[in-house]
Order: structure tokens, then sequence, then C-alpha cells
């Protein structure tokens, strides 16, 4: 804004697509290095305010990185100053601490192996200073509290030092043929004791050696990571989900068949909120595969199911919801049915946006963004694994079409993101006349696999009419068109909730770039 008559202007047409820039890498591996399975990097999130983020990986370890480029010594101007001008720097972490969330386990009465991986990871409200987040493997849910402490340490020994030799014994003086000797933390013997006694007492006068020991508070600080509170023993299948809710009290926790329902405070009961199980498992047809709580309304959480369809439920209704206020699914187009139709349509993660309004979903090939208000179809469609169509039948037998993908969308709902293969994860524009498709590779250069692909007009979201884009129109995204590695999988990728920067999971290393 360069004057008083530009101000009033607004940007024509829709907005610009963003250039991303690689900021960071953690754990990034040489050329050659074999990855270890526990060291592989399984859920990725962001806390509200964007300053920390976590990691939990498959040996049960929760990793927490720290913003630095925000930390200035600057006073109320400084602040005053960033509110007017915008933040050139971009999102910089560090490494901030570790701890070891959930060990492997064996239920004996199952014979059953329960591994330590992190499903999920969800933060919660901090409070004087500490840090609060959940994490659960398949089965256990855990409650940590990580806060700063300062170390005490001894500043005086309980022995004199004058008097101290090595291995804790103290002698009298240097002479070792003295006859009188004294014992480790200052025993002063008059006679010899072959074995430990209770006839020992001491010397007239006290033990002229033994001093207390003095403990004293130092300036330094240690994280310290202490487990408050495990919530187990609720769910007979695997945990796929956890979802805080926005009271700040409660959270929900979902398995293939159920969603509980739990306060923060009290670990060894929950209510049973959704129940899907049929009377006669023969007649099962459907899974729960993912649940979040409304960002905004702490009555409201959605749901999505193995069937492609996703339930909106309001907890005011009753107190087991079998019945749910909308439902979202898309129509199967007539004629397109096939061995692959179910398998491909299974929704593998759903997320609210800021607002509340919007839902969005992936399933194996597309990303679909849902309007909360109409229920007949998503306002959008984002192909992501269309080129993949073809090889649907490989993808069966290498078990890759089980792969569950995870979704994000930027704090202003403007973009939305989801992982592939190849280390690769796209970038869709879901503005007003926005056909915003960009490919991105985890690497330090993440744009090294861009191809040209012909923009395609799109209507406008606002005119609430279904919009299909296909992000690219060629086969496949790298520039051969068939150079796809399934085994290098993006599966877990997050947005920071204020700014342009993605946070992403390839093997062990984690990526984060900025726009």
């Amino acid at each position: 804004m360069n004057g008083g008559d530009e101000v009033a202007a607004a940007p024509s047409g829709p907005p610009q697509p963003l250039e991303w820039k690689f900021s960071q890498v953690f754990g990034e591996r040489t050329a050659g290095e074999e990855v270890q399975e526990v060291d592989i990097i399984s859920a990725i999130e962001f806390d509200k305010s964007g300053d920390h983020l976590a990691t939990g990986d498959r040996g049960g370890r929760v990793v927490l990185f720290e913003r630095t480029d925000t930390k200035d010594p600057g006073g109320s101007r400084r602040d005053l100053e960033r509110m007017d001008y915008p933040i050139s720097r971009h999102p910089e972490f560090r490494y901030k601490t570790e701890f070891q969330s959930h060990e492997p386990e064996f239920d004996y009465l199952k014979s059953l192996e329960i591994e330590e991986k992190i499903n999920k990871i969800r933060w919660c409200q901090t409070a004087n200073g500490a840090l609060f987040l959940l994490s659960t493997n398949d089965k256990t849910i855990k409650f940590w509290k990580v806060q700063e402490k300062k170390i005490k340490k001894i500043s005086d020994m309980n022995v004199d030092p004058s008097k101290a030799v090595s291995n804790g014994s103290v002698a009298s003086s240097s002479n070792s043929n003295s006859a009188k000797q004294y014992l480790a933390n200052g025993g002063w013997p008059e006679k010899s004791y072959g074995c430990p006694s209770n006839d020992f007492t001491f010397p007239p006068g006290g033990i002229s050696s033994l001093r207390l020991p003095v403990v004293v508070t130092s300036n330094e600080t240690s994280l310290v990571a202490r487990c408050r509170r495990v919530y187990a023993h609720a769910h007979d299948y695997h945990i796929n989900s956890i979802s805080n809710n926005s009271d700040g009290e409660t959270f929900i926790s979902a398995d293939d068949l159920r969603i509980n329902l739990w306060n923060l405070e009290i670990s060894n009961q929950s209510f049973n909120i959704v129940d899907v199980k049929p009377a006669n498992m023969e007649d099962l047809t459907e899974v729960i595969t993912s649940a979040e709580f409304h960002p905004n309304h702490c009555n409201m959480l959605a749901y999505s199911s193995s069937r492609g369809s996703i339930r909106l439920i309001d907890l005011r209704q009753s107190a087991l919801c079998d019945s749910h206020a909308k439902l979202f699914e898309e129509q199967e187009a007539p004629g397109s049915r096939s061995f692959f139709t179910e398998i491909i349509a299974s929704i593998s993660d759903i997320k609210f946006a800021k607002d509340g309004r919007h839902i969005l979903s992936r399933d194996y090939m597309t990303l679909k963004l849902w309007d909360v208000n109409m229920d007949s179809g998503p306002v959008a469609t984002f192909q992501v694994h269309e080129h993949l169509r073809p090889k649907l039948c490989d993808l069966y037998e290498n078990d890759s079409i089980f792969d569950k993908f995870e979704c994000c969308l930027s704090g202003d709902g403007l973009r939305v993101a989801t992982g592939s293969y190849s280390n690769l994860f796209r970038v869709f524009g879901c503005g007003p006349g926005s056909a915003e498709a960009t490919t991105l590779e985890a690497s330090k250069n993440p744009m090294r696999r861009q191809v040209q692909t012909p923009s395609r007009p799109s209507r406008s979201l606002s005119s609430i009419t279904r919009v299909v884009r296909r992000g690219a129109e060629s086969p496949g995204v790298d520039a051969n068109g068939n150079s796809f590695d399934f085994t290098t999988k993006l599966l877990h990728l997050a947005w920071h909730p204020t700014e342009n920067s993605i946070a992403c999971a390839a093997a062990n290393s984690l990526y984060m770039y900025y726009a």
C-alpha cells in the first residue's frame, strides 16, 4: 500500500499460488543409510499457538520442538510494531526434548502383542508455563506434562574432604600402618568388625569427619516429562483417533467400532458415545476410521467410516449417539463400481477447518471438502491419485491400497494439503476461483519434481456447486510419469495454525517448508 488511493482497492482474481521453500530438516539420513523401523515418524502435531511441534515414532518416543524465531527480548513497542508490519522471517524450530511415551506390551488374555508405536498426538491447554499433551498407541492413551525444573545439586559432600581417599574410605593419616582407621562415611572402629553388627556405637564427641549434605537449587534447568494419567482398558480394537474438546476438559478416543468420551481428570472411567458394533459381527459393513471434535462447539463431533461417509453428531441428542445429525457422502456414479470401489472409498482422515464451517476428508484417490451446512455432496474434490487407477491391482497385491494418508488445512482455510508416494505431497487452493495445485517433494529442493500442467478454469467455491479439480492431468506427477516408489510414502503432515508453513514426515526425517 503506497498511497491512500490504493488502500481501498481489493485484489482482483484468485490468490496467487504459493512458492514453497525449504526451511529445515531434522533427522536427515545420509545416502545409503538404512532407516531403523523404530525411528519412522508416525504422528505430527502443531500446538494451537504454532510455537511447539510434536512428533511420535514407531518406537514409542515423543519428540518436542520449539519455535525460535519469535523469541525476541524486545518490549511492548516491538510487539506493537510487529502487529503493523508482517513478519518476514519464516518459522524456525529447534529440538526441545524427547521422552519415551509407550513401551511394547503383551496382552496375555488375548495372546496379542501391543506395539509401542504412537498413533496420534494432541496438544492440550498450557498452564503455569508447562506443556500438556495426549499420546496414544493402539490401546492406551497417556496424558503428559512437560515442564522446566531447576536442577538441585549437593554443594557439600558428607565426608570431610581432607580425610577422604579413593573408593569412599577415609583414613586418619597417610600412614597405612596406623592402628586407627576410619570406615567409609566417617566410621571409627574401636575394634575390628568381621560382619555387620548391631553393637556399633558412636565415639564420644561424635565423628569429626561426618558432614551433613547441603542441597542447593542451581540456575540450570532441565525439561522433565511426567505421565500424569493413563487412560487404559477402554478399547477392544485399535485406537485410530484422539481429539480434544474445545471445553478444555474432555476428549474422545475412537477405535474401529466405538468412540469413548473421557474427562482429562478421570482416568478410570469413560462414556461410550458411539457404538457401531452389530449384534452379529457377520453383519458388520463398516468401521470407524477417524473422529474429531468441532473446533468451537463442544457438543459437536464428526467421524468417518470405511464406506466413505462422514457423520456429524450432537452430544445433546442422547447419551448414546446412535443417530447422526447429518450424513455426508457422495453418491456412487452409475456403472463405475468395481472390486476396488469400497476399498478406495474408505476415508483415512478428517479435519475440521479452523472456523468449523468445512470438513476436509482424505480417501485413497482424492481430497474432498465438505460444507457442514450442505450434505448433498462435497463442495470441492481434488484428485490426488487418479494417475494410479490403472495400477490398483498392483497396489492391492502389495497392500499399498490400504495406506492411510493424512490431510490438513491452512489456518486461513484457503488451502489444503495431503501426502502421496515417492515422498511427494500436494497443496491445493480451495479459495474462490483458485486452481492452485502444487506437487512438492520432501527434500531440500521441494520444487524439483514440478511438472507444468495446463491450468483448468474452475468455478467459485462460493457458488455452492461441486467442483472437480485435477491437480495433474498427466498420468504421473514426476517428469517420467512412471517412476513412483510405493515404499517411500508421505503419510503424515501438519499445517502451521497461523502461517503458511508445513511440517511433513518422510520415514525418520522431519521436513519443514514455508511460503
